[in-house]
């Protein structure tokens, strides 16, 4: 059985091995499908009907559209281009014992470790290079079976099965070569960017997991792959966004960098790019000031961000009364702390959606004595305000190098997605809305 969607996603991910080439995809696809690209260091002219996008960093995108009449209001999906990973040292190979060559690398956001190790992995991201009196970016992709995080023997190491701490400095550096090997990292990956080794000037590199995505289990009910949180969600973010006929709000389909580190970047959620983006819209619509506020107060967003499943072996672990299934629809993140944004407002609104769209949804909270992580909607909204609520859909090992989702749920967010574009949202006073 063909898995058409999920053979998309696999292969999107695939092809976007770090948050650059996650960016690159997503700007050749909305390319294809007739979009502008528009950049912050010009001006920008717009027009009622079109279609644009605009980057920052390479490692964050917004792409809008603007319909020829409109309800009112900006419809905002948000999610995330970065994962858990180990980001290479500048001067980064290490020489051991004259037999080993190790790349020196530094945890990037909170991994689940153990699942790096004894796996083919290899290097990309991005490289500056001058070109004349020019800097210019290369993405690169060494993109073959060439690093390899080897583990101590459990002869040496006892205490691996009961709960060993891993040191990132002695236990996480990935093997590169034997002494050969010496001073060879940076030279393919200049190779791979078609330039001469003296001519990268910085670079932003990061491992990756060679090992592919997969459908699986005992009725293709599962799918397996790297970097599913969260380019599962910023796929169907896309597609979901590209279907949709006739979206009655001015839509913004928005990824993110920097989320599992905090979002405190200037493409981040904690930035100013979506705020700016959205007043460079009006602005280039002819909008004045007190249109921005007023399209605030009508607007909606999504934070489309992946949640815990229930694991069946740690069946305790999820709340007594919310706990969400792989394959059984969207999810609804709740935090009475708002760690997540979701509230009865944006619940409601939320729910109305995909009851209209027949999308089948479910509820997540952390247990009352178990602390959660936050996400990307309570940060926009200091810079954005508006009503918000935070989803995603149900996965097991989040953070790990290779996580685990339901082979249907992406198909029911991009279905749910494209029933939020098309709908009109309409406030007519604080706390009073009508969907349809």
């Amino acid at each position: 059985m063909k898995h058409t969607t999920n053979d998309q996603l696999l292969d999107f991910i695939g092809k976007s091995p770090s948050c650059y080439h996650a960016i690159f995809n997503m700007k050749q696809e909305l390319i294809e499908e007739g979009f502008e690209e528009l950049n912050e260091a010009d001006s920008w002219k717009l027009a009622s009907g079109g279609r644009y996008f605009v980057t920052r960093n390479l490692s964050s995108l917004i792409a809008f559209r603007v319909p020829k009449e409109s309800s009112g209001g900006f419809h905002i999906t948000v999610s995330h281009s970065d994962s858990p990973t180990f980001k290479i040292k500048e001067n980064c190979e290490l020489e051991k014992e004259k037999h080993y060559v190790q790349l020196n690398v530094e945890k990037y956001g909170g991994m689940a470790m153990p699942g790096w190790l004894d796996r083919p992995l290899s290097a990309a991201g991005r490289v500056l290079v001058k070109e004349g009196s020019s800097v210019e970016t290369r993405l690169v992709n060494l993109d073959r079976d060439l690093l390899l995080i080897p583990s101590l023997a459990i002869h040496m190491n006892k205490d691996v099965n009961d709960g060993y701490k891993f040191n990132p400095q002695t236990d996480l550096l990935p093997l590169y070569g034997d002494e050969s090997a010496a001073g060879t990292f940076m030279e393919q990956v200049a190779k791979a960017a078609g330039v001469k080794k003296e001519a990268i000037l910085g670079n932003d590199l990061f491992l990756y997991l060679r090992m592919k995505g997969s459908i699986w289990g005992a009725g293709g009910e599962y799918i397996s792959s790297p970097r599913l949180d969260d380019l599962q969600c910023a796929f169907a973010s896309l597609k979901g966004f590209l279907s949709a006929e006739k979206p009655a709000a001015i839509s913004l389909h928005c990824v993110l960098d920097n989320e599992e580190v905090g979002s405190g970047t200037k493409q981040g959620a904690a930035s100013t790019f979506l705020k700016d983006t959205l007043k460079r819209i009006l602005i280039g619509l002819g909008a004045d000031q007190e249109s921005y506020h007023t399209m605030l107060a009508k607007s909606f967003m999504l934070s489309a961000d992946n949640a815990h499943a229930v694991h069946p072996g740690h069946t305790d672990k999820t709340d007594p009364t919310n706990r969400p299934y792989m394959n059984q629809g969207v999810v609804i993140k709740y935090n009475a702390n708002q760690k997540y944004t979701t509230d009865g407002v944006s619940a409601a609104i939320f729910k109305a959606i995909c009851q209209k769209a027949d999308i089948p949804c479910q509820t997540f909270l952390n247990r009352s004595d178990m602390a959660g992580g936050s996400t990307l909607g309570n940060i926009s909204n200091t810079q954005v305000p508006m009503n918000t609520i935070d989803i995603g859909l149900a996965q097991l090992a989040m953070h790990s190098p290779y996580e685990t989702a339901g082979a249907k749920d992406t198909d029911y967010l991009i279905r749910a997605i494209r029933g939020f574009y098309e709908s009109r949202i309409l406030c007519s006073k604080d706390g009073s809305y009508e969907i349809f």
